[in-house]
């Protein structure tokens, strides 16, 4: 069978949104040049002459990057305070996390089973978590290290507890959405059969969701790597702590090879999500 040809004159676009994407765009570009005059973004300040030449200086300081025996030895010495930091947060984020994780998510509520409502009690408490999770995950940890050096001194002690607060809060918040849009008749049978939370949980929630649950607690913990190096400028401990030192002292060279471990810890911890999410796929 031919396919009917359009009317002679007629010309049609090969997108039929193009005027609704256009509007979109041109709506949404209203709406942006505000903010960029607000926040006084000037890109062009970045190919002046005076700029260029300052970022040729600073660049060319960074080479050859540091490599003496002792420098590379505290080199290691400080990567592995920064890993401990990181992963010593995210493990106290993550004991504050699951038991808020039970209490939002509303797919794991037993007091809703019967009635399709939960009790006011119930409705209470889930929403105090939620709200303490908001009001973790609102104060970034820069800010949180900042308080907690002032409570307990210099050292890695406030990086630690900076991360495990605002991480707690965003672990159980991003936790409770992945299970709310996971697949929910295992969970809810294991409920309608006595089950309890946490064993629904685990065996009904949880394989539907472990590859992605996985995927998200492994970027966080790359995400606290970079934080902990952040924090290290207040006094937080690691190589940030070092790197502000090196950078007060224009030495370049350590610098940069701060920089390389960064994107090196960067890319292990990429290949460890990759690895979990192949063996749990």
């Amino acid at each position: 069978m031919k396919q009917a040809s359009p009317p002679s004159g007629a010309t049609r676009h090969p997108d039929p949104a193009w005027r609704g994407r256009v509007g979109l765009a041109a709506l949404a570009a209203l709406l942006l040049w505000p903010m960029l005059v607000v926040s006084e973004f000037q890109p062009s300040i970045l190919f002046d002459r005076r700029s260029l030449a300052a970022t040729g200086q600073f660049l060319a300081g960074f080479m050859p990057p540091a490599h003496s025996a002792d420098f590379l030895r505290m080199l290691l010495r400080e990567t592995w305070h920064t890993v401990a930091i990181a992963s010593a947060g995210l493990t106290l984020a993550l004991l504050g996390a699951i038991p808020a994780t039970l209490l939002v998510t509303e797919r794991l509520s037993i007091s809703r089973l019967g009635s399709g409502r939960m009790r006011p009690l119930s409705a209470a408490v889930r929403l105090c978590v939620r709200w303490l999770l908001v009001l973790l995950r609102s104060v970034p940890e820069l800010v949180w290290a900042l308080l907690f050096v002032r409570i307990v001194g210099l050292g890695p002690t406030a990086g630690v507890l900076a991360i495990a607060l605002t991480y707690c809060g965003m672990l159980g918040k991003v936790y409770a959405e992945i299970l709310e849009s996971s697949e929910a008749q295992a969970s809810e049978t294991l409920l309608r059969n006595g089950s309890g939370r946490l064993a629904a949980l685990l065996y009904g929630a949880l394989p539907e969701s472990a590859s992605e649950l996985v995927s998200y607690t492994v970027y966080r913990w790359e995400c606290a790597i970079r934080g902990s190096v952040v924090m290290g400028f207040v006094g937080a401990g690691g190589l940030g702590q070092r790197m502000d030192e090196s950078m007060k002292m224009l030495a370049g060279g350590e610098v940069a090879s701060m920089l390389l471990v960064f994107v090196l810890l960067v890319a292990g911890a990429d290949a460890v999500s990759k690895m979990l999410r192949k063996r749990l796929g």
